[in-house]
């Protein structure tokens, strides 16, 4: 809680804080009094935060599927597109790679 003008508001923790003060709650002998009288929280306050870990890491889960990860399939045509253009660029590029060559050499020997 913090005072501002008279006034008692509720801090608010960030998601940082938040997963600090749940690992320390969570170590062996960890004194759970004294933790929160440090961050200035309320049992009430641990729960929530502890609720709010559970539900986030069930919600991470069910993002997650078992197994290996699905390989996109192209296309046979859209495949034989691709080959062509590559082998296109490839060519452009073997062509510039002789000009650049050929320049270098010129410009060496000037």
């Amino acid at each position: 809680m913090e005072q501002g003008n008279g006034k008692t508001r509720k801090r608010r923790l960030t998601a940082e804080e938040k997963w600090q003060i749940y690992q320390e709650c969570e170590q062996p002998g960890a004194k759970v009094g004294e933790i929160l009288r440090k961050y200035r929280l309320y049992s009430s306050d641990l729960q929530n935060i502890r609720r709010d870990v559970r539900d986030g890491a069930l919600e991470r889960l069910r993002q997650s599927r078992p197994g290996r990860k699905k390989v996109m399939a192209v296309p046979r045509e859209e495949h034989e597109e691709l080959k062509q253009d590559l082998a296109e660029k490839e060519k452009a590029l073997a062509e510039l790679s002789v000009l650049f060559t050929a320049l270098k050499k010129k410009v060496n020997l000037e």
